[in-house]
C-alpha cells in the first residue's frame, strides 16, 4: 500500500493518534501542524490524500482546501475534513469549499481509515475507467481534458488533445494515418495527411518542452505513429 497522506492538525495529540492509525493500516501519514507548513510540500510532492482540521491558528482548513482546488497541478487530491463542530452549515461550508468528506471530533480511528479507504478507492476506480492515463511524466486527465508533464500543465488544441488522447489509450500500438484522420478529422475528410504530420510535429514540440528526455510519440514509417511509454 504505502500511499502517502497528508495529516493537518494542530492539535498534537490528535495529530500523533491519526499518524499511528494511517500506519497501522498501511499508510504513510506525513504531519504538519498548520496548513501554511503543508501547502508547499504539498505543491511540491503531492500526496495521495491530505487530511485537514478545520479550526486552526493561522489559515484554517476551509481556505487551505480552497487553495488546494484552485491549484491546477494539486487540486485533483482527495480531502478529507476534520472539525470539532456538528453542524449542518459546518459541513456545508467545508464541502463547498472543496472537500471530499467531512467528519466530526470525537471520532474512532477506524471510522477515518475506512474513510480514507473509500477515498482512495473512488480515485482508483476513476482511473480503472480509463478517464486519466499516466506514462512516465506525462499525465492525460480525458475528463477535464487536461494534460500534465512533469508538473507542467501543456496546453493542447482540440486536436492535439483528441490526438495524444487516442495514441496513450493505445499505448504501443502503432496506428495507422487514415485511423487517426478518421477519428480526429471525421470520415468524411478528403485533406492531406500532412495536416496529421504538423499536428504530431506541434504535439512533440510542446511536450518536449516541459520533459526532454523522452520522446512520447515514435514515427512507424510506412504506417503511422505510436505512443511509447518510458522505460526505467
Amino acid at each position: 500500500m504505502n500511499e502517502r497522506i497528508v495529516v493537518v492538525e494542530d492539535d498534537e495529540s490528535i495529530r500523533r493518534l491519526i499518524e499511528v492509525a494511517l500506519s497501522s493500516h498501511g499508510y504513510t501519514p506525513i504531519g504538519f501542524g498548520s496548513a501554511e507548513d503543508a501547502l508547499p510540500a504539498i505543491e511540491s510532492a503531492p500526496p495521495a490524500l491530505a487530511i485537514f482540521d478545520i479550526m486552526m491558528d493561522g489559515m484554517d482548513g476551509v481556505e487551505a482546501v480552497r487553495k488546494i482546488r484552485e491549484s491546477k497541478s494539486i487540486r485533483h487530491i482527495p480531502i478529507i475534513m476534520l472539525t470539532a463542530k456538528d453542524t449542518e452549515l459546518d459541513k456545508v461550508v467545508g464541502l463547498d469549499a472543496g472537500a471530499d468528506d467531512y467528519i466530526t471530533k470525537p471520532f474512532s480511528v477506524l471510522e477515518l481509515c475506512a474513510r480514507v479507504r473509500a477515498q482512495l478507492r473512488r480515485i482508483s476506480e476513476q482511473k480503472s475507467h480509463e478517464e486519466i492515463w499516466s506514462a512516465g511524466a506525462l499525465t492525460l486527465n480525458a475528463k477535464t481534458r487536461e494534460v500534465i508533464v512533469a508538473r507542467e500543465f501543456i496546453e493542447l488544441t482540440f486536436k492535439e488533445f483528441a490526438l495524444l488522447h487516442i495514441l496513450i489509450e493505445n499505448q504501443e500500438r502503432a496506428i495507422e494515418r487514415e485511423e487517426l484522420l478518421a477519428k480526429v478529422w471525421g470520415n468524411d475528410y478528403y485533406g492531406e495527411t500532412r495536416t496529421l504530420d504538423i499536428h504530431i510535429a506541434t504535439i512533440r514540440q510542446k511536450l518536449r518542452v516541459a520533459d526532454s528526455q523522452h520522446e512520447y510519440i515514435k514515427t512507424v514509417r510506412g504506417v503511422g505513429y505510436r505512443f511509447t511509454a518510458p522505460t526505467i
